[in-house]
């Protein structure tokens, strides 16, 4: 009988189940552990990644930029350990922010590794998981430019500046004459003392608020970018004259420029009345301009030139009076130098009723504008006609030229 019973106890395999479930209970525990573990890791290295983001960036911001490289490291460092002080079940931090200055830009990079605790890992003799991360920013600022304004005041741009002027000098003139050139010798033949006496506002006089108004742009825009600009006024006719020569106060040549007007002629056809020399006028301001920089700061600023003008030469060649389009080949090698050019293209004015016009412009003035563009760097050509807010037009241009000012990144 004992014999028997001890047979059915070994041929019972009813308790199997529960070695077989305790023996496969541990890698079970362990994968399981091992899962909690890597995803818990991934979250930190997900937070420590969202911080060293958030470091390089804190360290490019235009602030940053206006300072030094020790500058944006320390502010780095100190966003970075700040917010990673609050993150549990990491080890040791190990953090590196390394700095790259290249012109106008700054690269600052981010790098750190610690380890994440593994409370299941030890199950499988694993205590921790390495975490490694890197992050990197960029930031440029704006450059530092030098503004030289060219002005052609010559007689031409004594034009009356509205529709309603211009009908006012044709009616006021027995030579049918919107133009109110500017003449010693006084009356009969200075146009301008009478466009004074009739209250004709003059296409010269806009362009002086023009200017005027612009520096004060010059001024709020320079303050906003944390930038520094340098203005220099000239104008030229016959000859080239300095309103005021490069200087950083922008308040000054805002006051200088009221001394923007137009051209005095000592008598009627002095000179043969040529009185637009570009070849005098560019050569000039290529020679004042120096070899420009990249705007990384004053002394190294990047240039700009603005021309305004109706773009139509009227010089002496030897003996002979040449009424002509401006040669561009002069703005090619200002711009060869690195100088942008921007042109504001104060639209000569048609005047079919005046036999001048049509003899010796006419043939050429639609080609005045494209001429005038050619001489522009790319997307700094404005052109203003007759009624129009010649002021706006070059605050435009202004924005436009600083808008897409060089600016150097990696």
């Amino acid at each position: 009988m004992r014999n028997r019973i001890l047979q059915r106890f070994f041929r019972d395999d009813g308790g199997n189940l529960s070695a077989v479930f305790a023996l496969t209970l541990i890698p079970v525990v362990s994968l399981i552990g091992v899962g909690i573990d890597f995803t818990n890791s991934a979250k930190r290295k997900a937070t420590l990644d969202a911080i060293a983001d958030s470091a390089s960036l804190a360290a490019v911001t235009p602030s940053m930029l206006s300072q030094n490289d020790s500058a944006s490291v320390t502010a780095a460092t100190n966003l970075f350990n700040a917010q990673v002080s609050s993150i549990s079940g990491i080890g040791p931090m190990t953090l590196t922010v390394s700095t790259q200055d290249n012109g106008l830009s700054r690269t600052v990079t981010v790098n750190y590794s610690t380890t994440s605790t593994a409370l299941f890992g030890k199950l499988v003799g694993k205590t921790s998981v390495a975490l490694t991360g890197t992050s990197a920013a960029t930031g440029s600022v704006p450059p530092n430019i030098d503004f030289y304004l060219l002005l052609d005041n010559s007689p031409s741009m004594a034009i009356a500046a509205t529709t309603a002027g211009i009908n006012t000098m044709v009616a006021n003139t027995s030579d049918q004459c919107a133009f109110a050139c500017h003449e010693s010798d006084t009356a009969p033949n200075d146009y301008y003392g009478l466009a004074r006496s009739l209250g004709v506002t003059l296409r010269m006089d806009l362009v002086r608020q023009a200017t005027q108004n612009l520096m004060s742009t010059a001024q709020s825009t320079q303050a906003s970018n944390n930038a520094h600009y340098r203005s220099a006024i000239y104008t030229f006719n016959y000859g080239f004259d300095t309103i005021m020569s490069l200087n950083s106060s922008l308040t000054n040549a805002q006051s200088k420029a009221a001394n923007i007007d137009i051209y005095e002629v000592p008598y009627q056809n002095w000179n043969n009345d040529a009185i637009t020399n570009y070849t005098n006028a560019m050569n000039q301001i290529n020679s004042i301009m120096p070899n420009p920089g990249d705007g990384t700061n004053v002394g190294h600023a990047q240039e700009v030139l603005f021309l305004v003008t109706d773009g139509v030469e009227d010089q002496m060649s030897g003996s002979s009076r040449v009424q002509a389009l401006m040669d561009p080949s002069y703005c090619t090698t200002i711009k060869n130098r690195g100088i942008r050019i921007a042109v504001l293209y104060t639209t000569y004015l048609p005047l079919p009723t005046n036999a001048w016009y049509n003899q010796y412009i006419r043939p050429f003035q639609p080609n005045i504008g494209p001429n005038l563009q050619s001489c522009a760097s790319p997307g700094l050509y404005y052109a203003v006609t007759t009624d129009q807010d010649i002021s706006a037009a070059l605050i435009a241009l202004f924005n436009t030229a600083v808008a897409t000012a060089p600016h150097l990144t990696q």
